[in-house]
């Protein structure tokens, strides 16, 4: 394939975007190649048209469309929303998906080097992951703490709760430790307090709070606890008693029920028998609401969400504090968004209610229903915005429960968020930024730069919402014959064909998606990733396929290829990996006696330094071991290698 920029074209035009049609004369007329698509008018600066790498006669036709006219957020509410100047952003590149920052127009700050990144907070600090490690960076990108740590969590009233091997505790802002020993648990700070437990490893729990200090000012007394809010928390003191306590620890109320839920807005759910209906108390504890319903979550505005459906169903409604309905107990789902609004929710698919609702927006004071289009998707309010998407785009919509003046309108299904002056917009799984104006600022890049003439494109097939793959386009082989089949095998081995209909006969849902994992001299490797959900399960199954590619002629290789001919190299790597099973803690996860040796053609990918081999879920080790993976350097097995095989002289 062959790539033409097209900026110069659209010069003068800055706030336009280019359209293009690339057409080939077959000797009587000329054929379209493309009817623009994303496909053709890509990356993040630069934009390209691109034609076959093959002789013919080729036009570009081009023409500009220029941004629509949009409105801005109103003055005051745009001031209530928190700025910031550096924005996380993933890049897609030949050492694999890297995060790194951008500015507000859209320009690379921060180079990317993270595995993961996270937003800058008010003090002037971001998370961001580093070999699997969480690590604190400052808005230069300097490292502020090591990335030595499990997990870090968001700074609340100027504490993050971090954990390591040992477990957790509380740091301050310039990454010092507050607390003198680690938990088993850890919250962040609220009002004051963080609650913790400990006993985890003896199995009898109990919990406590720390001081902003890190000091116990309320000891591990307690069979469970919850945060801090509105100046108290409900804690369990024994097996049917409850009590409502004060930050110092003091007891402001105490109820003996068998079950007694957190506060809010002054009313706290419970249960007048065991396993019997829920009904509401006051803090004093006085009933205020009868048991009547067979789940009662807290109160929030002045209304709560109740069920009054038996045997596990669902008939979700809204209470007032009077206990009057403000909607009626028939929804499958009912969520409280915030200002005054709830969402509705009712199946797509009545006989299959699992797999998912569609959704209208209803007022929370009166029970009006305000907007009855079919939302898929729909998150809180915030400054009387609220991101939806339906069956076809993305967008955000008002109080009155219609879409707004407030842009970006984007295809797809994902969330629009407020990031200081951007939007940031992850829709289908991809990353991108627009300014209030709805104009693009940037997006995730869909070429990813190898070596000239090499280069991988993003593709997307995505038949129906319940189907979406991303996969690669190798770019740059000169023979036309073996790129049309190196890349008619990577759309089939990355599933990017068939799929169902995306109505009620479908019964999966699949994604899928791809990274460079190694690039060296001739040797390209690609992951192809992808999640198989069979509706109704408890859990989908994760698939992981490596490609290895010779970009000189094309080549897939497998295993074997590696190695001499003749050599006993299965015999030689299981023994290898047996061993790492027995003697590495790691892989203590391994199910006993599972491991009877690897395949001739067993699953690996390889690195400049060594091999390495995997298996599925489930084969070797649990679900939620993943892959299990062993790392076996190339000077254990030297002898058996080909070194002056193909495949090795690919990367060597």
């Amino acid at each position: 394939m062959i790539r033409i920029r097209l900026n110069d074209l659209g010069s003068g035009k800055e706030d336009s975007l280019l359209n293009t049609e690339v057409w080939k004369w077959d000797g009587t007329g000329w054929s379209g190649l493309s009817k623009q698509q994303e496909d053709f008018v890509r990356a993040e600066e630069d934009q390209f048209a691109t034609i076959p790498a093959e002789p013919g006669l080729y036009r570009v036709d081009y023409s500009s469309k220029p941004w629509d006219t949009l409105s801005l957020l109103e003055d005051n509410e745009a001031n209530d929303l928190r700025t910031t100047a550096l924005h996380p952003a993933p890049f897609k590149l030949k050492d694999g998906m890297l995060w790194g920052y951008v500015s507000d127009e859209g320009k690379t700050v921060i180079d990317p080097r993270f595995e993961y990144a996270e937003d800058f907070q008010e003090n002037g600090l971001a998370i961001v992951q580093i070999k699997g490690h969480s690590s604190l960076i400052d808005s230069s990108g300097r490292e502020k703490v090591k990335p030595i740590y499990s997990f870090i969590a968001p700074f609340s009233e100027g504490r993050a709760v971090v954990s390591d091997s040992k477990g957790y505790f509380l740091m301050d802002e310039a990454g010092k430790a507050v607390t003198s020993k680690r938990y088993d648990f850890l919250n962040s700070l609220q009002e004051g307090r963080a609650l913790f437990y400990t006993g985890q490893d003896s199995g009898k729990i109990r919990y406590g709070y720390l001081d902003r200090q890190g000091k116990e000012v309320i000891p591990a007394a307690y069979e469970d606890a919850s945060d801090f809010t509105e100046g108290t928390a409900l804690v369990k003191t024994g097996s049917g008693e409850f009590a409502l306590i004060n930050p110092e620890g003091r007891q402001m109320h105490t109820y003996s029920h068998p079950f007694v839920g957190s506060p809010g807005d002054g009313m706290l759910s419970f249960q007048a028998a065991e396993n019997g209906k829920y009904g509401y108390l006051r803090t004093d504890g006085t009933i205020a609401i009868q048991p009547q319903f067979t789940s009662a979550l807290p109160f929030s505005s002045g209304r709560a969400v109740i069920n009054t459906a038996d045997n596990y169903g669902n008939a979700y409604g809204l209470i007032d504090k009077q206990g009057r309905m403000v909607i009626p107990a028939q929804y499958y789902e009912v969520q409280q968004l915030g200002e005054s609004r709830v969402a509705l929710g009712t199946p797509l698919y009545p006989d299959q209610p699992y797999r998912g609702s569609r959704y209208e927006i209803a007022d929370a004071d009166t029970g009006k229903v305000l907007n009855n289009h079919p939302l898929l998707g729909v998150n809180n309010y915030s400054n009387g915005l609220a991101s939806v998407y339906d069956a076809k785009e993305t967008y955000f919509i008002d109080k009155s429960g219609g879409r707004a003046a407030q842009p970006p309108v984007l295809p797809g299904a994902g969330t629009l968020s407020f990031s200081g002056n951007l939007i940031r917009a992850d829709v289908d799984q991809r990353t991108a930024y627009y300014n209030r104006l709805g104009k693009l600022v940037w997006k995730q890049n869909t070429v990813i730069p190898l070596r000239p003439p090499y280069s991988v494109l993003e593709k997307k097939y995505n038949p129906n919402k319940d189907y979406l793959v991303y996969y690669p386009e190798v770019e740059g082989i000169a023979n036309v014959e073996v790129s049309r089949g190196v890349n008619d095998k990577l759309r089939k081995l990355s599933l990017a064909e068939g799929a169902g209909s995306g109505s009620a006969s479908q019964e999966f849902s699949y994604t899928g998606d791809f990274s460079v994992a190694f690039f060296r001299k001739n040797l390209l490797v690609l992951e192809l990733s992808g999640y198989h959900f069979p509706f109704g399960a408890a859990h989908g199954m994760p698939t992981r396929i490596y490609v290895h590619i010779n970009l000189r002629n094309g080549k897939f290789y497998r295993l074997s290829d590696l190695f001499k001919p003749g050599s006993k190299y299965v015999a030689k790597l299981s023994e290898i990996v047996g061993k790492q099973i027995a003697n590495d803690p790691q892989y203590s996860y391994v199910f006993p006696g599972s491991y009877k040796g690897i395949s001739a053609d067993q699953p690996f990918y390889v690195d400049e330094q060594a091999l390495y081999l995997y298996f599925a879920p489930y084969e070797i080790a649990p679900y939620v071991a993943g892959f299990p993976t062993f790392r076996i350097p190339y000077a254990e097995i030297m002898g058996l290698i080909s070194t002056e095989g193909e495949f090795w002289q690919s990367y060597h």
